[in-house]
């Protein structure tokens, strides 16, 4: 079954020319020059806030929900890394709800068992609705999502699924979604530009919440889609116009702002996150590990095939102890932060079980751990000590 978009205009955007990218640039490069100002005397180096709800007439843009030159610089940044046409949102949970538009009345769509709770809260919702209806399969069993996209209309899989840290066959379920008639859309918010490209693997929509690690310093609220289709991303550009669901100007040069260290603070993040992963995979008060890193996680085979350059600064572990024991355990940390969300310059951590949503696929002591840029023996310390005091007394 195919999903066909709305015909609509092509996402409106305050005109701005960007200055021309080097195809032969390494995406850490593109990462910090795409999107900014053409090099014309007297230009800024970086792209400016546009603070202006209303703009003279006659022109594309008329109004705040038209467009903004901050939009569109982070729209081509993100654009030219992911290689497809990109659509900023407020949020990366608006970006979902558009997506999900795209599914017809009495459509069928397939999750993962696994996955991101409000992305789950979305469709589940327009089920009870009677709006389309939901199959569900684990993110790392392809035969299973694959079984599931038979009469689909899209097939919804994250690239390293929140928060087991489960990896999915990326180019084998988007060749089979293709195959079937089925819209394949990846949420790459934990793989980023940098470590996985889903519409160069066959996938026609990738999404970001770029609160995460794009933004990277935990101080913005931003979502995303890139499409391969110009149509598609016509289709979410006119349901962000007419939902209302607009990033800020602000919050769009933050991100822009962000972007231009991903490259720097991935790598720093992941290779502390490599360390921790496997101390803790060795300490006595932790029972499991999820990190597609180490060798023998479930999905190292898979993740070394399908990911670039690394396997990411997040990962999750079970504590050897009761819900109780692993709470106090975060509660004696010092330097990691107890709290949600994700990939910032700080490491940030929390008991996955303390959110409803989560409770019914993970244990009550795993816990997820966005790690940061701090010093990795700084960070060491931190959880070991905590570990043994609350849960090794």
């Amino acid at each position: 079954m195919t999903t066909e978009p709305a015909m609509t205009a092509e996402p409106a955007g305050a005109p701005s020319a960007h200055i021309a990218l080097d195809p032969a640039w390494s995406p850490g490069t593109v990462a910090v020059q795409a999107g900014r100002p053409a090099r014309v005397p007297g230009a800024p180096v970086n792209p400016p806030i546009h603070l202006s709800a209303t703009y003279l007439h006659d022109a594309e843009v008329a109004y705040g929900r038209d467009g903004n030159v901050g939009w569109s610089a982070f729209e081509t940044a993100l654009g030219a890394l992911d290689g497809g046409t990109a659509v900023a949102f407020s949020s990366g949970l608006a970006a979902a709800t558009a997506i999900a538009d795209l599914v017809p009345t009495g459509g069928v769509v397939v999750l993962p068992t696994v996955a991101y709770y409000g992305v789950r809260n979305v469709f589940e919702r327009m089920e009870a609705h009677g709006r389309l209806t939901v199959r569900r399969a684990d993110p790392d069993d392809t035969d299973a999502v694959l079984a599931a996209a038979d009469g689909a209309d899209v097939v919804w899989v994250e690239s390293v699924a929140n928060p087991l840290m489960a990896v999915a066959d990326v180019p084998v379920i988007a060749a089979g979604a293709r195959e079937r008639g089925a819209l394949s859309v990846v949420d790459a918010t934990f793989a980023t530009p940098l470590r996985q490209r889903p519409l160069a693997l066959g996938a026609d929509i990738v999404m970001h919440s770029a609160t995460k690690l794009l933004g990277g310093h935990s101080d913005l609220l931003l979502g995303a889609a890139v499409c391969a289709s110009p149509e598609h991303a016509a289709f979410l550009a006119t349901h962000r116009h007419d939902h209302g669901a607009i990033p800020g100007a602000l919050e769009a040069f933050l991100a822009v702002r962000g972007l231009r260290t991903l490259g720097v603070r991935l790598a720093q993040a992941q290779a502390s996150a490599g360390e921790l992963a496997r101390r803790l995979d060795a300490h006595p008060l932790v029972r499991k590990v999820n990190y597609p890193g180490l060798p023998a996680d479930v999905g190292h085979e898979r993740a070394t095939r399908v990911l670039t350059g690394g396997y990411g600064s997040m990962l999750s572990f079970d504590v050897e102890g009761t819900a109780e024991q692993t709470e106090d355990f975060l509660a004696r940390l010092r330097l990691v932060a107890h709290a949600t969300s994700l990939g910032g310059v700080e490491s940030l951590i929390e008991r996955r079980a303390r959110w409803a949503g989560d409770a019914a696929i993970v244990g009550p002591s795993l816990c997820r751990l966005s790690v940061g840029i701090e010093d990795v023996e700084d960070l060491w310390a931190d959880l070991d000590g905590a570990l043994r005091a609350a849960v090794g007394a």
